[in-house]
């Protein structure tokens, strides 16, 4: 019998924590080693994940008391793992780290959004931007894997057919995104406090959201930038987030072409499916019945009234949005079937 690889996970208390631990506790490759938080330190771990009660006797530590293992999983604030990642490189070999830290590519461009100067601006080179079906074959190789956002994976992986194929304009991209409140994390804030969230379709970021950076930043093909601009609601939802993505066609495309690139890209992507149905109340993706599952929807509608395409997309924020396609890049890292532990198909009705 294969001997299991160790994994740890610093941050294991938040949300994205809970679902790699939901996650990682059956999948048949893994142990879990250690698991740590800053406020939780030497309780179970049922305190914060209730769901996980009677399946590990697994306690949280602290991180300066982590020992060697094969992976190890950051899920930790944004602008928190630069200044630790020197540290947490000495511990195991290979890291995927959940949060923003090392997903654009520049010290300047990493300003430019967060505000902040980056700690440690000569690692970013090291990391790897883990969106397995664009970058599959990196992953496999790479020993060090920047998460994305969850609303960028959603985005780029709707659009990202459209602009390889050269079917969309790139000057006129419009990103409307309904998103869940653990967005927002663990944490509580006002805006986050049940009176004031509770049945709100809020616009919090109109315009200028972070995640534009690396939508732009992956969608940059043979030197062509576009420019997507993205817009942020906020929704009664617990967990999902649904796209909904207004391009112009270059040309008078018909729907059958459009079908043909998206399934050529994604031919070999066991977690993508088009959604487009003529019938029925799930017609297009959404994210009700995605919820705990690593899959991302995609779906489209073109607009012959002035050559719209209107591209709609799905996912659960904190599975294929975070800790589900970390999973999924450890898989191919690994060397393991690229699906394994991830098959949930989720639950209808919910």
């Amino acid at each position: 019998m294969n001997q299991k690889l160790k994994v740890s996970i610093v941050g294991a208390s938040g949300y994205a924590g809970g679902e790699l631990l939901r996650i990682l506790l059956f999948h048949p490759k893994i142990e879990i080693n250690q698991v740590t938080s800053l406020e939780f330190i030497g309780q179970p771990i049922s305190i914060v994940h209730p769901n996980l009660r009677r399946i590990t006797n697994l306690q949280f530590t602290k991180t300066e008391d982590l020992v060697p293992c094969n992976i190890l999983f950051v899920a930790i604030p944004n602008g928190k793992s630069m200044s630790l990642m020197a540290e947490l490189m000495k511990i195991a070999p290979r890291i995927i780290d959940l949060g923003a830290d090392f997903r654009l590519r520049s010290a300047e461009e990493w300003k430019k959004w967060y505000k902040t100067d980056h700690q440690a601006p000569k690692l970013i080179e090291k990391f790897v931007y883990g969106i397995p079906e664009l970058r599959k074959e990196e992953i496999k190789k790479a020993n060090y894997i920047a998460g994305p956002g969850c609303e960028a994976i959603v985005s780029i992986l709707s659009l990202w057919p459209l602009i390889k194929n050269d079917f969309i304009e790139e000057e006129r991209i419009i990103v409307d995104s309904k998103m869940a409140s653990s967005e927002a994390g663990s944490t509580p804030s006002l805006s986050t406090h049940h009176p004031e969230r509770s049945r709100v379709a809020r616009s919090y970021m109109p315009t200028g959201h972070r995640h534009t950076s690396e939508v732009e930043q992956e969608l940059t093909i043979n030197g062509q930038k576009p420019k997507v601009s993205i817009s942020a609601t906020a929704v009664e939802i617990v967990r999902g987030i649904l796209v909904t993505i207004h391009t112009f066609l270059k040309k008078d495309f018909e729907e059958k072409e459009i079908w043909k690139i998206y399934r050529e890209a994604y031919k070999d992507a066991p977690f993508i499916r088009i959604v487009k149905e003529k019938g029925g109340i799930y017609r297009y993706p959404e994210p009700k019945i995605l919820q705990g599952t690593n899959f991302c929807d995609i779906g489209f509608k073109k607009d012959n009234l002035n050559n719209r395409l209107v591209v709609i997309g799905a996912i659960d924020n904190l599975v294929k949005g975070t800790a589900g396609n970390a999973v999924q890049c450890m898989n191919l890292m690994c060397g393991f079937e690229e699906t394994l532990g991830l098959e949930f198909p989720g639950l209808h009705p919910i």
